[in-house]
């Protein structure tokens, strides 16, 4: 049976993200190859990635490449990026995710109508959005990226501050990997909405595979409402040091 486009589309990006050749195999399958430059996750963790029903990890070494292999092959597809059940099957020393892997093809694409307010366009890195991610606190400002916005940003101001904005990071691969962030006061109005819309149609119209990274269900609703379809998630593992023959993350 054929692979849907966008389903494609979205394996191409990650398979190309592990650092050395790796495909996603048969449905309930998993891959596991040795990559100590994998794009997938931090320097020296276990990236692992599920989508439409199979999986690939990179492992930094051989001998945790087997200890992942052996944990996690005989797991479905969906439990490889579940965190509880990765916890009793590998020795975790540390977690981050698992996030919802979303994407949206121009077909599919819903956007916010435009009106009031207004999406103001400001260049990434203005003064206001640093406000704006001041103003949430640093663990929700790094969990949305804005900071790392290679577009430009496309703000709402209220009383001449800026209370929502959206941008993208243009990944390798032509992925433009969406971040959303709106005060907290403002929140429930949809201004993600409007403001994510403004900058996930600049990314289409530069022909750009957008992706919307989530792990808060408020911003996965998001990304439905705007058209964009959930094709499966992404956990990054850290092994314990202690374990015989595996690597440990990095301090980094």
């Amino acid at each position: 049976m054929p692979i849907d486009p966008l389903l494609s589309a979205a394996r191409a990006l990650w398979t190309g993200w592990a650092g050395v050749p790796v495909s996603f195999g048969p449905v309930g399958g998993l891959n596991v190859v040795v990559s100590p430059e994998s794009g997938m996750c931090p320097p020296g963790w276990v990236g692992v990635v599920a989508l439409g029903g199979s999986a690939i990890a990179t492992a930094p070494d051989g001998r945790t490449a087997v200890l992942v292999r052996d944990g996690l092959a005989p797991l479905p597809p969906e439990a490889v990026v579940d965190a509880d059940v990765v916890r009793q099957v590998l020795p975790v020393a540390g977690l981050l995710g698992p996030a919802a892997l979303a994407y949206v093809s121009p077909v599919h694409f819903r956007p916010a109508e435009a009106g009031v307010p207004t999406v103001e366009r400001l260049p990434g890195g203005h003064a206001d959005l640093r406000d704006l991610a001041a103003s949430v606190g640093e663990e929700e400002a790094g969990e949305a990226g804005l900071d790392g916005i290679t577009s430009p940003a496309f703000a709402v101001r209220e009383g001449g501050q800026v209370v929502a904005a959206a941008g993208y990071q243009l990944w390798p691969g032509l992925a433009a990997h969406v971040s959303v962030l709106t005060g907290r006061e403002w929140r429930g109005r949809g201004l993600a909405r409007l403001t994510g819309s403004a900058a996930v149609a600049h990314a289409l119209a530069a022909g750009l595979l957008p992706q919307w990274r989530a792990r808060v269900p408020a911003s996965r609703r998001v990304a439905a409402a705007l058209g964009f379809q959930e094709l499966g998630a992404q956990l990054s593992i850290g092994i314990s040091r202690g374990t015989p023959g595996a690597s440990g993350p990095s301090s980094g």
